[in-house]
């Protein structure tokens, strides 16, 4: 085998381990992403606005408006939309009511205001939403689980 051949098998390899990598799932979805130093205080947090049909169509509207939460999540919330396809691990998938019942409303808003270190969920507040915004997403957030 010839150095150009070697080479362009090595790098073939090389691109296919890395979009292998790119991606991949959570290897555990239900892992909190507040630091343990500061969940009491997340925990404590609570939304502001009832889940009702109006705080939830607010919260659409920003999820997929100005929020642009839906180009990682997805529109359908399951983590699968177009840029969440390159991150490592994938981003939350909204649509699993395990994690919805593991997870207080106040972590959620506290990994939208300070992002959530190891993914690529950044920094929401104030840069791109009001606090009162991300409440809203909250609860649309919440409305992707479909069982009880």
């Amino acid at each position: 085998m010839g150095y150009l051949s070697k080479f362009l098998s090595v790098s073939a390899a090389l691109v296919l381990l890395s979009v292998s990598a790119v991606g991949a799932e959570e290897k555990d979805p239900l892992k909190p992403r507040v630091p343990a130093d500061q969940m009491a205080d997340a925990k404590a947090m609570k939304n502001k606005f009832e889940g009702d049909a109006d705080s939830v169509a607010k919260g659409k509207a920003l999820y997929e408006g100005k929020g642009t939460c839906f180009n990682c999540h997805g529109k359908a919330g399951d983590g699968q939309g177009e840029a969440g396809k390159i991150l490592n691990p994938s981003p939350r998938d909204f649509t699993n009511c395990k994690f919805h019942k593991k997870r207080k409303d106040g972590e959620l808003f506290w990994v939208i205001k300070n992002g959530s270190a190891g993914t690529g969920m950044v920094s929401l507040i104030p840069a791109a939403i009001t606090e009162d915004e991300a409440w809203h997403i909250i609860n649309y957030e919440r409305s992707f689980c479909k069982k009880d």
